[in-house]
């Protein structure tokens, strides 16, 4: 990619913030919509959890693919495609004549959107090449989640109320329409020197862990344990597939190596645990104010202000913190409040009561605000330039994953506990066990963040570095090793 001037990355930067804003908008207008939609659909409590996880599990199971695919053929032509799919998948999204038929068209929503983020970030890692100049665009890019977490229950309640729940996808047409054009005009086009070949067998076995995993979940309050085992089972069988193949590839599209890599692993982690608090939280919390407490959709989009607010704010504040400080006190900050937030919830019933919610809200919030910058920038900031998309699409990967079994597991437990006869009476006590598993995951990122931004972690980051730049090396003077 040829060198650009300061105010053609800026453009480049807010083209591929476009993408995520879109992407990151679906999310939160979805969750304010949810009870119309189980209304309108006759859905039950499995059938609001697959219309949010048969999107994010198809991200999370392609993110891989594209970001691999864009390194390979061009990162502005996978970004074309992937905005003309999404923006196609939400059209049809709008016209779903039932439940199902409006899971299949977020599937293929989400083919598009599988296209965006993971493409757009190994774009912007290619374009600002500095460190601290990189760390701050990952923090505006961290931004623009706050941005769609406070616009969307607000943009989502206003929708639902005034026009209804397919009016929500409406949304992402202009935007993406936008995007496209301006992307065809300015951003150039970029590709690695050596990019990895498809792996047919590894996206094979990524679909099968994460979609029989996923399945298992939902499906285990209803169905019963023997009948979700066999799907158990296959989980396993792609997990052990992947452990053992990827490594024999040469190409694989899974590189075990960056895993080498303690701060790599431990972003990670760190993703999953964070993005399911934030599937499950924002789950919870949709369902209680409009099913518990009988607000519409508008009053809780704007309940959802005081964790939206922060996260926007402290978004380039951590960016800034990493760029100058390294990850570690954004994290420890995030899994922080994160844990304090969820510990309101599991240990007070903070959301009986106005101000220990809107306390929970807001530290939930300024949690989620510190926690993206760090994951981004670790899972990049360590990793040839020509791997970009690789290392990004797995960050990604693990978000999208993360959200997917944060709604699953709490879902599951929801659905386990709670009584369709007295909904608002057995809601609070069933959602108690989800709310301690928030608890976990806020440990895991304040853990996590600790032991893996330290000394001997970056000397890991740093052998991992040498080490895959020494094999393309060799890979590019055509030395077999």
């Amino acid at each position: 990619m040829p060198e650009l001037s300061h105010r053609r990355r800026m453009l480049v930067l807010a083209i591929c913030c476009m993408s995520l804003l879109i992407v990151s908008l679906d999310v939160t207008i979805l969750n304010v919509a949810l009870p119309a939609m189980q209304t309108d659909l006759h859905a039950s409590t499995s059938g609001l959890q697959w219309t949010i996880d048969a999107y994010t599990l198809v991200l999370a199971s392609l993110l891989m693919l594209a970001g691999s695919t864009a390194d390979r053929i061009g990162r502005k032509r996978v970004f074309i495609v992937g905005l003309v799919v999404f923006s196609l998948g939400s059209l049809l999204c709008s016209l779903a004549p039932d439940l199902n038929a409006l899971i299949w068209f977020r599937m293929i929503q989400a083919v598009g959107g599988s296209m965006l983020n993971p493409v757009a970030m190994s774009i912007i890692t290619n374009t600002f090449t500095e460190p601290r100049e990189r760390a701050r665009a990952i923090g505006v890019w961290g931004a623009v989640v706050g941005i769609s977490m406070a616009a969307g229950p607000l943009i989502g309640g206003l929708l639902v109320d005034s026009v209804g729940w397919r009016s929500i996808f409406w949304i992402n047409l202009p935007v993406g329409v936008a995007a496209l054009l301006l992307t065809l005009r300015f951003i150039p086009e970029s590709r690695a020197p050596k990019a990895r070949r498809a792996d047919p067998v590894g996206q094979l076995l990524v679909i099968a862990l994460f979609g029989s995993l996923t399945y298992a979940i939902i499906e285990a309050p209803d169905s019963g344990f023997t009948a979700i085992l066999p799907f158990a089972a296959l989980a396993l069988v792609a997990l052990v597939g992947l452990v053992w193949y990827e490594p024999r590839r040469d190409e694989p599209l899974i590189d075990l190596r960056f895993f080498r890599s303690a701060p790599f692993s431990g972003a990670t982690v760190i993703a999953i645990s964070a993005f399911s608090a934030l599937g499950g939280f924002l789950f919870l919390s949709t369902l209680y104010l409009q099913n518990v407490v009988g607000l519409d959709a508008l009053h809780a989009g704007l309940w959802m202000l005081p964790m939206a607010v922060p996260t926007f704010l402290c978004a380039p504040i951590s960016g800034r913190l990493v760029g100058s400080r390294g990850p570690r006190i954004p994290l420890l900050i995030a899994g922080s409040a994160m844990t304090v937030s969820a510990l309101l919830f599991a240990g007070f019933e903070a959301e009986t009561s106005n101000v220990s919610r809107f306390i929970g809200y807001l530290l939930f919030g300024i949690g989620f605000g510190f926690v993206n910058a760090p994951i981004t920038n670790t899972a990049v900031s360590g990793m040839p330039r020509a791997q970009a998309g690789v290392a990004a699409a797995v960050a990604s990967t693990s978000r999208q994953l993360g959200q997917t079994l944060g709604v699953a597991v709490v879902g599951a437990v929801l659905a386990s506990g709670v009584s369709s006869s007295s909904y608002k009476d057995t809601f609070v006590s069933a959602a108690r066990p989800g709310w301690w598993i928030l608890v976990a995951c806020g440990l895991a990122v304040l853990v996590l963040g600790a032991l893996t931004s330290g000394a001997w972690a970056r000397r890991t980051a740093e052998r991992t570095a040498e080490n895959l730049s020494s094999v393309e090396v060799r890979e590019a003077a055509g030395i077999t090793v």
